[in-house]
């Protein structure tokens, strides 16, 4: 993970970043050190921190910038969650990430009980399709339950989260304007 690399760049202690971040040092730390997965909402608190995509804190900015193909097989992943104890979600990026981009694309593996853990609301627009099992799509408090072959949009800036409640993985192909991944 490239988290401490950014946040030295920025001069931040893990104090300063925690304070930003809203968690803790020690759950910082081990973030840093590889030895926790955290939720897609504390990734995008630290990234808004840091003042970049939640893509940022694994990869550089111009690290896959030239390629016009990503392969099956070679797109680089984020895992978030409690993926060890069945849970959480892995996110295959479909877009190589570069300063500038104005889109980011993902097939989100969400395990069942995985989901966002926590109410998002950023900058931009979402839209997403469900290409296999079932999640539950929070807006605004209006919960949707979603379907293979169902798709979303919405404004980001309206409170969302995302469960899947099934008992299987749901495949979701989910893209963001502005890349807040």
């Amino acid at each position: 993970m490239k988290m401490k690399h950014r946040r030295l760049l920025k001069g931040l202690t893990l104090k300063a970043l925690a304070e930003l971040a809203g968690c803790s040092e020690s759950m910082l730390s081990r973030i840093e050190n590889g030895t926790a997965n955290p939720s897609i909402n504390t990734m995008h608190r630290i990234a808004l921190a840091l003042g970049i995509p939640v893509s940022g804190l694994f990869q550089d900015d111009e690290e896959g910038a030239d390629n016009v193909v990503l392969r099956r097989g070679q797109r680089p992943t984020i895992e978030t969650g409690e993926l060890g104890q069945g849970r959480g979600t892995r996110l295959e990026a479909l877009i190589p990430t570069a300063r500038g981009n104005l889109l980011s694309g993902y097939i989100n593996d969400i395990k069942p009980g995985g989901g966002s853990r926590g109410t998002l609301q950023h900058e931009g627009e979402e839209f997403g399709y469900v290409l296999d099992g079932a999640i539950e799509l929070t807006v605004d408090n209006r919960r949707y339950q979603l379907r293979e072959g169902d798709s979303f949009y919405f404004r980001s800036e309206r409170p969302h989260s995302y469960i899947n409640n099934g008992r299987r993985i749901a495949r979701v192909l989910w893209v963001n304007t502005p890349p807040s991944f």
